[in-house]
């Protein structure tokens, strides 16, 4: 039996722990806390709840139980450096779950890892999903990405299930920039319906959502298929359009004069600081979400910088 362990008991976490322990493999789930409860009551009850644990999970608060070849870090960009000096030096592969860029830093999760643990192999597990529907056994597909193809070809076979339908790709840094860069945009179209400004405006958000990621990325050193693919346009897709995205939830109480829920991660907000810090980069949603979180600036404000913007080819 495959032998795969999860660090980041969180809803993601948690539902991917659910699906690779349904689809035949034995997998270790390490939490920050309350692992002993969530060993005994075999559920999530507090980030995933109604989702029963399969037998081949098992749940640990000890790091030195993670001992597989394989480890998804399922931690949020701005907490991997804390968790990644707990766990200290480790071989094997470590993949990225997480979606963001980390804002101390400028750097990828993988970037963060492979500093970290400069003798394992790092790569990126990324696209658009919901926790709840890979917990439910609902159809998925994901991105896998890794530099080394054969290696990444040999994670794909263990990690897919019959429901986790896994893609390969060796653009890492496009896999990841798609899955930070969409969150930004969520955001955005979370704001524009949460303001009334209706669905014709979201859609048109989105479009030029999607060709500002694909400019960021592309000065980056992405490639253009990666962005166009799970990780970048089906995950924007997903995380505009659903309220079960947080991202776009913030948005919502945004664009509705609300205050979001101050415990809820939300990673694009650090995102588009990012972002809004490097003004070589033409982001002007990204600045706009930036000063939108600060307070800086109304959901009026924003668009209408924006309709006001030069006319220009598409």
């Amino acid at each position: 039996m495959s032998r795969i362990d999860i660090a980041g008991a969180g809803a993601f976490g948690t539902a991917l722990a659910i699906a690779l322990a349904r689809g035949g493999a034995e997998v270790t789930l390490w939490a920050r806390a309350g692992a002993t409860e969530m060993q005994t009551a075999r559920e999530n009850a507090k980030r995933l709840p109604g989702h029963a644990f399969p037998k081949a999970l098992r749940v640990t608060g000890d790091l030195s139980d993670l001992t597989s070849d394989i480890l998804l870090l399922a931690i949020p960009t701005q907490k991997l450096t804390e968790f990644l000096t707990i766990m200290g030096p480790r071989e094997g592969t470590i993949l990225s779950c997480a979606k963001g860029i980390h804002k101390a830093t400028g750097l990828s999760p993988s970037a963060l890892i492979a500093a970290h643990a400069p003798e394992a192999t790092t790569g990126a597990l990324t696209g658009p999903s919901f926790a709840a529907d890979i917990a439910a056994g609902l159809p998925t597909a994901l991105t896998l990405a890794c530099t080394d193809d054969a290696l990444g070809a040999a994670r794909q076979d263990r990690l897919s299930t019959p429901m986790l339908r896994l893609y390969r790709s060796t653009d890492v840094v496009g896999a990841e920039l798609g899955g930070a860069l969409k969150n930004v945009i969520a955001i955005a179209a979370g704001a524009v319906m949460g303001a009334g400004l209706g669905e014709s405006a979201r859609a048109a958000l989105m479009a030029r959502g999607f060709a500002e990621m694909a400019r960021v990325a592309a000065q980056k050193g992405a490639r253009d298929e990666t962005l166009a693919g799970l990780s970048g346009f089906g995950d924007l897709v997903l995380t505009c359009t659903s309220d079960k995205s947080r991202n776009y939830r913030y948005g919502l109480a945004l664009g509705a004069g609300l205050v979001p829920d101050p415990g809820m991660t939300v990673e694009g907000v650090a995102t588009a600081e990012e972002l809004s810090a490097h003004p070589e980069l033409d982001t002007p949603i990204a600045d706009a979400v930036a000063a939108l979180s600060r307070g800086q600036i109304t959901v009026h404000d924003v668009m209408a910088a924006l309709l006001n913007r030069p006319l220009k080819p598409e």
